[in-house]
Formats: C-alpha cells, sequence, structure tokens
C-alpha cells in the first residue's frame, strides 16, 4: 500500500496530515465533542472536519486555532506544537526535491522526503548498518544481497539514493542522529572483508561528528529490547507529541502515528540504549572488529 492514500472525498493522505488529524481528533474525543460542532466553529461542513481528521488535506493555522479552542485546548506548548506539525506538513506536501527524480525509491519517497524535513532520527538496527551509514560498496552489496533489482543500472541510482541521503548529516542544519546498532550488523559480511573493513572504518569517522551517537549492543548482552525489530523514530521539533514511528518491514512501508505508539517506542529504544555499550565502548569493539584476522 502506497504511504500517500488518495481518499474517496478527494485530497491525499500524509504521515504527518494523519498525525495532525489524529491529535486533533482525540482532543475532540477528550472534549465531548462532536463533528458538526467542529465543523461549526469552523463555518465549514462536517466533510472538511472528516479530511482533517484523517490527514487527507492540508490545515491553516487559524482552523488549528478554533479547534483548540473549541476543544479547550489552552496550552501555549500544545497549539504551538500542532501549528509547527501542520506548517512541516503542508512544506512536505508541497515539496519537490532530488527524490522526484528516482521512481526507484517507491513507497519509499514519502520517508526520504520526512528524513529531509526531520531534526532528529533515532534508529535501532538489528540486521543491517543504518541507511544514513551505509558506504556505497555496502549499499551495493545490501541490494544485490537482496534479490530486489537485477539491473546494474536500477542497482546504481538506488546506492546514489542512499548516499544522497546523508548529505543530511552535514550542511546548516545537519540531522540529529541516535543510533542502536546490534554486533551482528557490524560482522554480517555484507559485501565480503574488504567492503565491511570498509563499512567499519566509515563508522568510526562518522561517530566524531557532533550530531551523530552511535551505541553497538554486544552479543554480550544477550536478550534486548531491540531484538522484536528494526524501527526509527523521526522527531520534528523537540516535543514527543511530534514524533512519527517507521517500522523496518522488507514488504512496506509501515507508520505508527500516534501519540501512545511513539511514546512505547522511544521507550523501547530508551531500556536498548541503557543496555548498550557506550558511544567510547562502542568505538573500540568496531575497532576490534576491523583488527580480527
Amino acid at each position: 500500500m502506497s504511504p500517500r492514500r488518495a481518499s474517496a472525498l478527494g485530497g491525499t493522505s500524509t504521515v504527518l496530515g494523519r498525525k495532525l488529524g489524529g491529535e486533533l481528533q482525540r482532543l475532540r474525543d477528550g472534549a465531548g465533542k462532536k463533528q458538526a460542532e467542529a465543523a461549526e466553529a469552523l463555518s465549514a461542513t462536517a466533510t472538511k472536519v472528516v479530511k482533517i481528521e484523517r490527514g487527507w488535506v492540508p490545515v491553516r493555522d487559524p482552523d488549528i486555532k478554533a479547534l483548540c479552542e473549541l476543544y479547550g485546548a489552552d496550552d501555549p506548548a500544545l497549539v504551538q506544537n500542532l501549528l509547527g506539525l501542520a506548517k512541516t506538513d503542508r512544506e512536505r506536501r508541497r515539496a519537490h526535491g532530488w527524490w522526484d527524480q528516482y521512481p526507484e525509491l517507491g513507497a519509499q519517497i514519502e520517508y526520504v522526503t520526512l528524513e529531509d524535513a526531520a531534526s532528529r532520527i533515532r534508529t535501532l538496527q538489528v540486521t543491517v548498518i543504518p541507511g544514513l551509514f551505509q558506504t556505497p560498496d555496502y549499499a551495493r552489496a545490501l541490494h544485490v544481497g537482496a534479490g530486489l533489482w537485477e539491473d546494474p543500472d536500477e542497482i546504481e541510482r538506488y546506492v546514489k539514493t542512499r548516499i544522497t541521503r546523508q548529505e543530511r548529516l552535514a550542511g546548516d542544519r545537519p540531522l540529529q542522529v541516535w543510533a542502536l546498532v546490534s554486533e551482528g550488523a557490524l560482522r554480517q559480511q555484507v559485501g565480503g572483508q574488504d567492503v565491511m573493513r570498509s563499512q567499519l572504518e566509515h563508522l568510526l569517522i562518522l561517530t566524531k561528528q557532533p550530531n551523530i551517537r552511535l551505541q553497538v549492543l554486544p552479543y554480550a548482552t544477550g536478550a534486548h529490547a531491540g531484538m522484536a525489530g528494526a524501527f526509527s523514530v523521526m522527531s520534528f521539533a523537540d516535543s514527543g507529541a511530534m514524533d512519527v514511528v517507521n517500522l523496518d518491514v522488507r514488504s512496506s512501508i509501515v507508520w505508527l502515528e500516534s501519540e501512545q505508539d511513539a511514546t512505547h517506542h522511544v521507550k523501547i529504544f530508551d531500556h536498548a540504549a541503557r543496555q548498550a555499550l557506550a558511544q567510547t565502548e562502542s568505538r573500540s569493539l568496531i575497532r576490534r572488529i576491523i583488527e580480527e584476522p
């Protein structure tokens, strides 16, 4: 299923739109208001409220303020978070970037556009090096091994998208990335020994950047909080109410957009981080793996 879903009532569903709509619906339910009352506050039809709550349309700031007033949501921080989320969603709907040149991305386009807009990403990876940290040779070997494409040109174009994404790690607004990576991902011989050695050396270089935090979950940890599967938490502001979760599922793009889901996965991430090696120890383990015969 495409992450951008067209509705029967018109409009296109987006991750951030659904996140905003879900927050507004939660406030409406909490205030005991009906959609008809919300529509009256907006001088609109109930259909418009449906579209807003399902993330099918961009939402104007005056509409958000009017709904918050109706629902008694007078916390300035909450209102500002909703306004910021709406602004980001409107910008994402209008955005045209380098990703438009790569149809190979398919359903991943929305992930890439949100990654471009995010301020921080927390990612937990069990089997592979995080995409933002992959070398071209590692990314190439990974996709050859996955068997998703047989055409070398298609593979090269996909590898190029992976490397272009990494531009967010530098520049005027570098993305803050906190990654938890299983020791198994560091030892899996993707592309062979030489490719993996270069990949691990690249990780050591990346960890010198102030916006990157890498911790390893060693085999010695035993059972840990991240064993259920890989995921990433994207943040668009400091508030947890702005977080969305992406599950790493090969067959599709899965988003968890509710505040409850975001809070749950942040707790899993934080617990796994406490089980992982500290950054200095993680770097030492990576060096030892590099030096192994």
